[in-house]
């Protein structure tokens, strides 16, 4: 079960962009040049890059500090979700995901892929540790053994 926009809406009152209910995200990421397959991209530091790099790379929508000024090259109809506060935004969405996902038991099931640019780092910082936390337990709920192994 993929994150889906509709989920986002829950979460995030301040939207600019097209509203349109049928998006859902395969990758959230904060790293702007990694590949990102129908990806929601949330910058956190300045090592994030930028948001035209995600967009290249396949982000689809972006959770934007409200402090940051959006850039202009951003297109009108790219989905854009506010938040005062990234780091906390991260806590509610990978929570809400957790609960999305609780007691779904599929043997093979889509997942949306959660991928920070260093997990070490976000369990050093004690205001991120139970971000890492979350991600290690998103990563449980369905490891990627559902490969053939060749050879």
């Amino acid at each position: 079960m993929y994150l889906a926009f509709n989920d986002l809406v829950k979460l995030f009152s301040n939207i600019r962009g097209i509203k349109e209910a049928g998006h859902f995200y395969i990758t959230v990421t904060d790293d702007a040049k990694a590949v990102q397959t129908r990806g929601l991209f949330i910058p956190l530091t300045e090592d994030s890059g930028e948001l035209l790099d995600a967009i290249a790379n396949g982000a689809i929508a972006a959770i934007w500090d409200n402090k940051k000024q959006l850039p202009k090259y951003t297109p009108n109809h790219f989905p854009i979700f506010f938040t005062d506060q990234p780091i906390e935004a991260i806590r509610e969405l990978l929570q809400f995901y957790i609960e999305k996902m609780d007691g779904e038991k599929a043997e093979k099931m889509d997942i949306t892929n959660f991928v920070f640019l260093n997990k070490k780092r976000l369990k050093e910082n004690k205001e991120t540790y139970d971000i890492a936390v979350m991600l290690d337990k998103i990563t449980n709920i369905n490891p990627k053994d559902d490969f053939e192994r060749r050879g």
